[in-house]
């Protein structure tokens, strides 16, 4: 974990997501018949949120049940967790509350995983609109950019914090 080696506990939604790739739109805007996510050349980050907390993501190689276990277990303590996933079978082996995305429902009350979409969608912005294009190399230092603007959003002197951290 990024500053601090607590684990992520609570209500904890857990996804992946697959950044990079060509745009699936046509300088006309007609739809390219392209795969998106899984099986596609693009790259695959893991994350998870506590709800009203921290996130941590991470770029992986591959996308299994062994990979998301370790990350899971690494960075949340499942002892005092309710986790929050989507339907996918790599989650199968995790003690979780899932919502069914296939069924179109997003949201059961408490059960959704709203939270680690949101995150998704920051760094997807900033890829389409700040940094344009990210080039596998860099990748994990652009998802732990995120992380920190995201677990660093509150902070009153968020430069103060910045330095400190350059020079620990």
């Amino acid at each position: 974990m990024e500053d601090d080696d607590e684990l992520l506990k609570g209500i904890v939604e857990a996804d992946e997501t697959y950044i990079g790739g060509k745009p699936r739109y046509r300088k006309n805007r007609e739809i390219k018949k392209s795969k998106r996510g899984r099986g596609t050349k693009k790259a695959s980050v893991i994350g998870a949120v506590e709800r009203g907390g921290k996130v941590v993501a991470k770029l992986i190689s591959d996308v299994t049940t062994r990979s998301i276990n370790r990350f899971v277990t690494n960075n949340v303590d499942l002892k005092q967790t309710t986790l929050m996933t989507d339907e996918y079978k790599g989650y199968n082996d995790l003690e979780r509350n899932v919502i069914s995305q296939k069924e179109k429902k997003y949201v059961d009350g408490d059960i959704h995983s709203n939270t680690i979409e949101g995150f998704w969608s920051e760094v997807k912005r900033a890829f389409h609109g700040t940094h344009h294009w990210y080039s596998k190399k860099w990748l994990p230092l652009y998802i732990q950019e995120s992380c920190f603007k995201r677990n660093h959003r509150n902070d009153k002197d968020l430069f103060v914090t910045f330095l400190k951290g350059c020079v620990a």
